[in-house]
């Protein structure tokens, strides 16, 4: 499975992704990859009253303090996207889904590799492939 190489070519394969999201729910730390996720559609925006709809949706969802998807990131990252959000840009998270993106790829990316959801992929997959086609069974 090339997705199994890197982060960049997990998150761009559907089946790598789903089966990194389910691990990441097992770790109760999905927030990371939905946050990922979102910044990207995010980045996306061109209108400027979407790009401050969809600003205040992600702001509300994962960065403000006790916020219902909190990420884990540094108060100074917090504070300068606190101090723009009032006037975003579809910049304005980059430095945060940076932060994110390096933590999945030096430490949940490693464990999903590792974990019992991957190896049992990795082998529907091998079973998958390696089928015959028998048609007297």
């Amino acid at each position: 499975m090339a997705w199994s190489e890197n982060m960049d070519t997990l998150l761009a394969n559907q089946a790598g992704l789903d089966a990194f999201r389910t691990f990441l729910k097992s770790e109760f730390s999905e927030e990371n990859v939905e946050f990922w996720l979102a910044c990207e559609d995010f980045k996306k925006t061109e209108s400027a009253e979407k790009i401050a709809s969809k600003a205040r949706m992600i702001y509300s969802e994962f960065i403000v303090a006790d916020a219902p998807k909190e990420i884990n990131i540094d108060f100074s990252t917090r504070d300068i996207i606190s101090r723009n959000i009032a006037e975003p840009t579809v910049r304005c998270f980059d430095e945060a889904q940076k932060l994110v993106y390096s933590l999945m790829a030096k430490d949940s990316f490693p464990r999903f590799l590792k974990s019992e959801i991957y190896r049992k992929l990795v082998n529907s997959q091998q079973v998958g492939t390696h089928k015959k086609w028998l048609p007297f069974l």
